[in-house]
């Protein structure tokens, strides 16, 4: 970010005059930097950007028609820096799920209003998952079914040390390895170790799924 003041925030939307009227509509707390239309080069713009968040949506054209999904596989090396936020007309079920387990950190609408998605931009990158009222519904259930039946009665939190529930908190807030490192004054391989036993006992596949199961039990 070049201005302390605001985030620099990149629009990968297909429709010039939606990425045009959006730009209009974000409060000062947003900058953006760059704009894209398809897969293809969002990926390249956000790789040569890096901006705080990425605003995408999720059907795109180009690329291996993956749309915003496959936009966020292919740029799955900057996840840690970079985060995702959903901003799209679609309010399905298998759009919400799938670009969440892509990668994504939030998913909010179109109809959202200017100052909804600045706020939301802003609560990304600070770490946390926005989602709107309907399509949380979704993510709840889509994670916290296969989560529930994975734990029967027990407190799924048991199964983890206390060192691995505090690495667990830190990583799910979108720290960096090194940084949890630093926080934690543990180097950054015990971190490595300590992330593989969290998502191993929770049975999770990815760093975002842990974010969701963690945003869904309220405990970041």
């Amino acid at each position: 970010m070049n201005d302390s003041a605001s985030l620099d925030v990149v629009i990968v939307d297909d429709h010039s005059i939606f990425r045009s009227g959006l730009r209009a509509d974000l409060d000062a707390t947003v900058r953006v930097v760059g704009e894209a239309a398809t897969v293809d080069e969002a990926v390249e713009l956000i790789a040569q950007l890096r901006p705080a968040v990425v605003l995408l949506d999720v059907h795109l054209p180009g690329g291996a028609g993956g749309g915003g999904a496959e936009v966020l596989k292919r740029s799955s090396g900057l996840l840690d820096s970079v985060r995702f936020l959903a901003l799209s007309v679609s309010d399905a079920a298998e759009d919400v799920v799938g670009v969440i387990r892509a990668g994504a950190r939030g998913y909010i609408t179109k109809g959202s209003s200017g100052r909804d998605v600045s706020e939301a931009v802003v609560a990304v990158a600070g770490g946390d998952a926005v989602f709107s009222p309907k399509l949380a519904g979704f993510v709840l259930d889509a994670f916290g079914a296969v989560a529930g039946e994975q734990s029967e009665s027990s407190d799924e939190l048991d199964r983890l040390s206390a060192r691995e529930q505090e690495v667990m908190r830190y990583i799910a807030r979108g720290y960096a390895y090194k940084e949890v490192a630093a926080e934690l004054y543990i180097s950054i391989k015990t971190v490595e170790t300590h992330v593989s036993a969290v998502l191993r006992k929770l049975q999770l596949s990815s760093r975002h799924e842990l974010t969701v199961w963690a945003t869904a039990r309220k405990l970041l």
